[in-house]
């Protein structure tokens, strides 16, 4: 009776160490990567700025509840951002470097809550307000998601400088990591840019809807990997 019991105590007890949740939220970054690839590929091709209303009443009532599945599970994923952030954050602060990582919990939120804002935004429109057939209202606040993703682009870029400088200053990336780093911030940072009416650089463009995000994304996989394989474990948790 021992002897069968002592393993389900052992995996019980695992659960409950700090190491084990810390490494948990140091992979939310990880999970958030993985949950906006599926959200992304779920909510579908949005229709551009000044897009047709028949193109914008297909998008948004003919995909109803794909986009509402979306919306759901990037709520969630909102959580894996914050839980990112607050990992990063703690151990730019163990490394002495607070103000970098307060940075990032700044930057983090703003970000957070712009993209609450197109989560919201997108789902009202498949709920309800693309099928009261008032175009000009939906038409405008589908320009005001991608307004937000614009904008979105400078407290993205203001997350990646206070990680990748915090983490610099700390001693804990290579000085060929902290260059990529520099170079990401820049090119996200350029998304802010993107309000041509027409061509490569409009806010519904390659650049912003697929460039300046994997940036983003590839930006995280490698900070997470970082904070996974060369940070020691705390007991703050």
């Amino acid at each position: 009776m021992t002897s069968a019991s002592a393993p389900m105590t052992s995996s019980a007890s695992v659960t409950t160490t700090s190491a084990f949740w810390e490494r948990l939220w140091r992979t939310a970054g990880i999970q958030f990567v993985g949950f906006f690839i599926v959200t992304s590929v779920i909510y579908g091709y949005q229709p551009g700025v000044g897009a047709s209303a028949d193109a914008l009443t297909a998008f948004y009532g003919g995909d109803r509840t794909r986009i509402l599945i979306a919306a759901t599970l990037s709520g969630l994923n909102v959580l894996n951002l914050m839980w990112f952030a607050a990992a990063l954050r703690t151990a730019l602060a163990d490394a002495g470097q607070h103000g970098w990582g307060a940075a990032t919990i700044a930057s983090s939120a703003a970000f957070g809550a712009l993209f609450f804002l197109e989560i919201i935004l997108s789902a009202a429109l498949a709920y309800s307000i693309a099928g009261s057939g008032n175009n000009a209202l939906t038409s405008g606040m589908n320009d005001l998601v991608w307004a937000c993703v614009v904008l979105s682009s400078f407290p993205r870029a203001m997350f990646i400088m206070a990680g990748t400088f915090g983490l610099w200053r700390a001693a804990l990336i290579s000085n060929a990591l902290f260059a990529a780093g520099v170079a990401a911030l820049v090119l996200v940072l350029l998304g802010g840019t993107t309000w041509m009416s027409e061509g490569f650089w409009t806010p519904a463009s390659a650049y912003s809807r697929f460039v300046s995000p994997i940036i983003g994304l590839v930006w995280i996989l490698v900070v997470s990997r970082v904070l996974l394989s060369r940070i020691p474990a705390r007991a703050g948790w």
